[in-house]
């Protein structure tokens, strides 16, 4: 895909994911994609300038966590769920779980 490098999941480095899982933005982003499938980065619900998301997205993306489909002039995000679950089982789901326990709002 011109423009957009991704590793193979034989690639993908538990250090680099869990980095990159590390930061709350991106971490929410990646909570957002995988409820949903498949997102255009300016639909992604997040509180950061554009262009601190560009480099949340890069991070992501480089880290073999999310897959980047362009569109013409845009993107599409994804959660490369079955490369991470077969390189590292239950480890998105163990995530996921945590951050979902930490961002519910006690009233």
């Amino acid at each position: 895909m011109f423009g957009v490098e991704e590793p193979a999941h034989e690639q993908l480095s538990l250090t680099d994911v869990l980095h990159a899982l590390s930061d709350p933005t991106r971490l929410a982003v990646v909570a957002q994609l995988d409820r949903v499938g498949e997102m255009s980065c300016g639909c992604l619900n997040v509180t950061v300038a554009k262009s601190t998301l560009s480099q949340h997205l890069r991070v992501l993306r480089e880290a073999g966590v999310t897959h980047t489909r362009p569109d013409g002039n845009q993107r599409w995000l994804s959660v490369r769920r079955d490369a991470l679950d077969a390189q590292f089982p239950s480890l998105l789901d163990a995530v996921l779980t945590a951050h979902a326990r930490a961002t519910v709002i006690v009233v």
